[in-house]
């Protein structure tokens, strides 16, 4: 880190931060400082005080001691207000849009919350609003036209309502902005317009601060990198300093394999054979699966690739075509159809798709099986769920013993294990694991990793749909590229790399048929 900076460069300093929540000491003396113009990268694996810092930053919650020193004032704590009107400004991982809002209505919104002097406005003005969405959506690559400023928020994709965020968060005058997973749900092609968007933010003196996970990404942008491991800061410095293992290693305290992790082969029989399948989205698919094969399916936000996953699995089902799964022909209009077949699906979104965050493990586990788990009169065995989602969590390696913790309270890495383990209760034939570990810490991945292998090597079906290109060629046995609704390439992942991958995704279907 450059602490030893030029003070007017200087914008934000955090001194000898603490936080405790009860008895739990999440953050242990932390001291760092951010400059104007330059960009940093806060990694850890889940719960190590990450997301804690950033909302001391923001101002939605107060250290329990130390000192917070912001354009050369000194705080005990921020509010909200004060940190806005300071120019922070967060992206959070849940994006914090208002979903019943307009795009345009969300995206000014933070500029015209702070009035001057960093008081909250009472008024709305409607003039600047359609000048300040069209200026900020342009600059993360989205549309400026008036259908798109007058989208109620909540019927955009995921993508699209993560680039909504970031071009909220800079449609101020930021001094510091602040984004948490930012590219979790984003294409490679919007990832490269991001990176854009932060050479523009850093030339015009505004500090980035990342929190991610993903380590190629922050290579490509350049920078610091600050490590935190169990509340603590245990290293910081420009990134060009570390490589990726030592990240890794830095991160979990263990030594982190960043080869392949696919090692096993596919047995001889067809488990799955698609056939000339059409959906919204895709048409005139066709490909096979063997037992204990691992296939990885990849493409642009709009390739059709989504939509696949959701007709394999009967969340969308598709219009036409087939679909057999060990040599007989299978019909799946729902995801009741797919469950009663062996079909599991983990979706995308964990949070908004996936798991009871209110419920505790126990019940998120078997939430799958509690007509197997009934008698006649509707009466839940529990000891008996409780022993299979005890089993499941030992497998998934959870990381507590306690069941009946809620699903809510646990890390990103560790409500994905949840959700994984509960689609294993069915036990599957085939499961679709679709984008497996979005918004999940290095550790948390190695241990997905490892268990999707060991399901392959069991015998299982498995496919991945993700733009995550290194999950797919460390994990993958082939993978199908999509572009257009339709496959444009089919690479073997041990011999392919991330520009073919790349290259592939930008071709056409017309291409491929040549």
């Amino acid at each position: 880190m450059t602490k030893n900076a030029p003070a007017s460069e200087r914008f934000l300093e955090l001194r000898n931060i603490q936080k405790w929540f009860g008895g739990v000491h999440a953050l242990r003396g932390i001291d760092l400082a951010l400059n104007l113009g330059e960009a940093y990268h806060l990694l850890g694996e889940n719960g190590c005080g990450k997301s804690t810092v950033i909302k001391i930053m923001s101002g939605a919650i107060a250290p329990s001691e130390g000192e917070i020193i912001l354009d050369g004032r000194s705080y005990t704590a921020l509010d909200p207000i004060q940190s806005l009107g300071a120019g922070i400004e967060t992206v959070y991982q849940d994006l914090s849009l208002i979903p019943n809002l307009t795009v345009a209505e969300n995206v000014a919104l933070s500029e015209q919350l702070v009035g001057a002097h960093g008081r909250l406005a009472r008024l709305f003005d409607r003039s600047r609003l359609r000048q300040t969405a069209e200026r900020a959506l342009s600059t993360v690559g989205l549309p400026t036209d008036r259908a798109f400023l007058n989208t109620v928020v909540s019927d955009l994709p995921l993508a699209a309502r993560q680039l909504v965020a970031i071009a909220r968060a800079i449609a101020t005058r930021a001094k510091l902005v602040i984004m948490d997973e930012p590219t979790t749900s984003l294409t490679r092609r919007e990832v490269d317009n991001l990176i854009r968007v932060v050479e523009r933010l850093r030339s015009e003196n505004v500090a980035v601060l990342f929190v991610t996970h993903k380590l190629d990404e922050c290579y490509r942008i350049g920078g610091h990198a600050i490590v935190f491991r169990d509340g603590q800061c245990v290293a910081q410095g420009p990134l060009e300093d570390y490589s990726k293992k030592q990240l890794s290693e830095l991160m979990t305290g263990r030594p982190i394999d960043a080869e392949r992790y696919r090692h096993g082969k596919p047995g001889d029989g067809e488990l799955l054979r698609v056939e000339h399948l059409s959906a919204p989205g895709f048409s005139d698919l066709g490909f096979s699966l063997r037992q204990g094969e691992i296939l990885g399916i990849t493409g642009l936000a709009d390739s059709g690739r989504n939509e696949l996953a959701m007709a394999l699995t009967g969340v969308a089902p598709a219009t036409s075509g087939s679909i057999a799964l060990q040599g007989r022909p299978v019909t799946v209009r729902r995801p009741a159809d797919a469950i009663a077949m062996g079909i599991g699906y983990v979706p995308e979104d964990r949070l908004a798709e996936g798991l009871f965050l209110d419920k505790s493990i126990f019940e998120n586990e078997i939430a799958l099986i509690l007509t197997r788990l009934s008698n006649a009169l509707g009466v839940v065995d529990k000891k008996q769920g409780r022993a299979i989602a005890a089993r499941l969590s030992e497998e998934m390696r959870l990381n507590t013993k306690d069941l009946d913790l809620p699903v809510g309270s646990l890390s990103g890495g560790n409500q994905q294990r949840v959700l994984i383990g509960r689609w294993l209760s069915i036990g599957p034939k085939l499961l679709v694991l679709h984008g497996p570990t979005v918004g999940v810490d290095v550790g948390s991945k190695d241990t997905i990793y490892r268990a999707i292998q060991a399901l392959a090597e069991a015998g299982m079906g498995l496919i991945i749909v993700s733009d995550d290109l290194p999950e797919l060629l460390q994990n993958a046995d082939r993978i199908l590229v999509m572009n257009a609704g339709g496959i444009v390439a089919q690479l073997d992942a041990a011999e392919a790399s991330e520009e073919q991958l790349y290259k592939a995704m930008l071709s056409s279907r017309k291409e491929h048929a040549q």
